[in-house]
């Protein structure tokens, strides 16, 4: 059996592109609706109570476009709102913090694993809670980077003010002698290299985007929703979606997808209550 319905994608901005690329690499057959909440990142600074509200405007408009699954492409959304929204939907979802959290485990030789990412994601505990349910003698270390989402939004990939914050977000992790570190928000993979740098070569960086699509490939092949294969010359039918800034938006996307975006469409979100 197979299901040429797309997959639902969403992130509080830009950050979740990272996941849609991975997804177009890893299960290239599928299509994709993605929204990015740009009107309103970062969630990073937000409640939970706040989240989870925006969480559920965005399946439910998510469920309007017919899709077969839904990937929540942000760690912030995914530690504060997936254990409680897939009890309420009848639709396979999964989030980007335990296939980066099962695959950190997998890779640490000394067991000391460190977490990048927003405010929110760190306070949550989730992925100390989620590693150390996975082996209890793991010690996590836990560091906020604020900026780092902002820097990418704003495309200072490799500006000197992105490295030097870095260097002062990440010398604490260096102390700590980790092993591996979990790139925690969406953004953080789009500073891959400049973070590998700060870093130094014996620590292995763990890329939850790459695993979550890994995993949505697997969930899907269990679960006979697979598309077909798409025939030699075709492209997938990927659609855009945005709660503000398309323009920037597209800018940003085409810089870093494999395929062009020629059109992104601005959605009123609120209008979009359960």
């Amino acid at each position: 059996m197979s299901d040429n319905r797309p997959i639902g994608v969403f992130d509080s901005g830009v950050g979740g592109l990272t996941v849609a690329r991975e997804i177009m690499r890893q299960i290239p057959d599928e299509s994709i609706v993605y929204f990015g909440d740009t009107a309103r990142v970062p969630y990073g600074t937000k409640s939970q109570a706040t989240i989870l509200r925006f969480v559920r405007q965005i399946i439910h408009f998510l469920k309007t476009q017919d899709v077969k699954a839904i990937v929540i492409a942000c760690n912030t959304a995914s530690a504060y709102a997936l254990d409680i929204v897939e009890r309420e939907i009848d639709l396979p979802i999964i989030g980007v913090v335990k296939p980066g959290a099962r695959t950190a485990v997998e890779t640490t030789k000394n067991g000391r694993i460190g977490v990048i990412a927003t405010d929110a994601t760190i306070n949550s505990g989730m992925y100390t809670r989620y590693i150390q349910s996975i082996s209890p003698d793991m010690a996590v270390f836990g560091r906020a980077c604020p900026l780092f989402v902002p820097l990418v939004e704003e495309g200072m990939l490799h500006d000197f003010v992105t490295e030097e914050i870095a260097n002062r977000y990440l010398a604490d992790l260096k102390s700590q002698n980790i092993d591996t570190l979990i790139l925690g928000c969406t953004h953080y993979p789009l500073l891959r290299s400049l973070i590998g740098k700060c870093m130094g070569p014996k620590v292995q960086l763990v890329n939850p985007a790459y695993e979550t699509a890994v995993s949505l490939r697997r969930m899907l092949g269990e679960k006979d929703l697979l598309a077909d294969p798409i025939p030699a010359g075709k492209t997938p039918q990927h659609r855009f979606f945005v709660s503000d800034g398309a323009e920037k938006f597209e800018i940003f996307a085409n810089s870093i997808l494999p395929y062009d975006i020629r059109r992104t469409r601005v959605i009123d979100i609120e209008g979009y209550e359960e």
